[in-house]
């Protein structure tokens, strides 16, 4: 377009020119500057023109540009907003739910609190000859119930999950036992543990819940979940002449399981271990089992010597765990470094000696944050999960042998 407006303006001054040439007097030369000058001022118009009209429009796009500009930045600012809106209500869901929690795991405590006090108080009235001598069939009825549990076969697992953190990802089960009577009702496992020791039967009911144990870890074992079952043994159990090689010949049998099922004692009685009972550990060890201690009350324990006496886990309360690392003076692991451990180190001095720390009984989420702080590795506690029973299908699939039950119960 712009091509075809320039040879208009050459033509209109090449007629210009001709014009003053052939009208007037004018010479060549000047017609022919006088055609020249009009076809240069015609094109200068059209080139200020044109360049106006370009300036013009630019303008308004780089205004639309602008423009644009600005509702993206607006829209990004919503989107912030509302972002910060949802993490706003998704924490205050969380934080909620924590409370709830908290609260409910209170409740539970002041009701179990409320229950003690009862108990005292109706034990305190118990003091007259009369009371105490009702209290004798009182616990030969104990006594029977557990005999008789033992002997029916009655003798239930409940499991509680031991998870990792931060993921929570469920890593082992801790077993528990449950003797149950023939209503149905479960014997309180401070009623059962005070007879059966009284009655020399912890070796029997550490049978069961062994049997049980490994029974769950094959079920798991089928269904492609690489867990580990911690089980409690009892002292008693494994310095028992009569108990420990049945129990030794049963590990024997199943010790393709021997990284699923791990053996825990408390504390207290592995310091206090009988020649006997290292004897005996050291043949489980020998088999490749494991054992984990809980119930430990202090950090400051010496990891060489847990290692070589076959100790894998060690469990310590959750609180207490918290209270040791929180203080910079507080108890720390024996190691092989010549310094005390930074509480963000103890996780992992654990593990240099292939000692895995769980923190236990936790009871609430804030625990679980500090926990999470000190890079503690596994957690247990009703905040995870309570103990809860294996199915009933899986009860009865699990059940112990009546042949084993016979033979456990010929030795009482």
């Amino acid at each position: 377009m712009t091509f075809f407006l320039i040879l208009l303006y050459l033509a209109a001054g090449a007629g210009t020119g001709y014009g003053l040439f052939t009208l007037t007097t004018a010479g060549l030369p000047l017609s022919i500057a006088g055609g020249a000058g009009l076809a240069a001022v015609l094109i200068q118009i059209h080139v200020l023109v044109r360049t106006s009209l370009t300036a013009k429009a630019a303008k308004q796009a780089e205004e639309r540009v602008h423009g644009f500009e600005r509702e993206l930045t607006d829209t990004a600012r919503r989107m912030n907003v509302v972002e910060a809106r949802t993490d706003a209500i998704e924490e205050t869901v969380k934080i909620e739910l924590g409370e709830r929690r908290d609260a409910l795991v209170n409740e539970m405590r002041q009701l179990e609190g409320l229950i003690d006090k009862l108990t005292r108080s109706f034990e305190t009235r118990l003091t007259d000859s009369t009371a105490l001598a009702r209290v004798q069939p009182v616990e030969d009825a104990a006594l029977r119930d557990v005999r008789d549990a033992l002997k029916d076969g009655r003798v239930d697992l409940h499991l509680q999950p031991i998870v990792s953190l931060p993921q929570r990802r469920v890593t082992f089960y801790e077993g528990f036992t449950r003797l149950r009577r023939p209503d149905g009702s479960h014997i309180t496992p401070a009623d059962f543990l005070d007879a059966a020791r009284r009655a020399s039967l912890m070796g029997v009911i550490d049978n069961f819940m062994l049997f049980r144990c490994v029974q769950i870890v094959r079920r798991l074992a089928e269904r492609d979940r690489r867990v580990g079952v911690f089980c409690n043994i009892s002292s008693i159990s494994l310095e028992d002449p009569t108990f420990f090689p049945m129990f030794l010949e049963f590990m024997m049998e199943n010790r393709d399981l021997s990284g699923s099922v791990i053996f825990e004692i408390r504390a207290d009685r592995f310091e206090q271990r009988s020649p006997a009972m290292r004897a005996n550990m050291d043949k489980l060890t020998a088999l490749g089992f494991r054992f984990s201690i809980d119930h430990v009350t202090g950090l400051d324990l010496d990891l060489p010597r847990l290692q070589a006496a076959g100790v894998r886990f060690v469990k310590v309360n959750g609180s207490q765990l918290i209270d040791q690392l929180r203080d910079p003076q507080g108890p720390r692991p024996l190691t092989a470094l010549n310094r005390k451990l930074a509480a963000n180190e103890v996780g992992a001095a654990f593990s240099r000696y292939g000692i895995m720390l769980i923190a236990e009984k936790i009871e609430d989420e804030a625990s679980v944050v500090e926990i999470l702080e000190y890079e503690i590795p596994f957690g247990q506690g009703h905040v995870f999960s309570a103990p809860r029973p294996i199915k009933s299908s899986l009860m009865e699939d699990t059940a112990p042998p009546r042949e084993l039950i016979e033979r456990l119960s010929n030795y009482h």
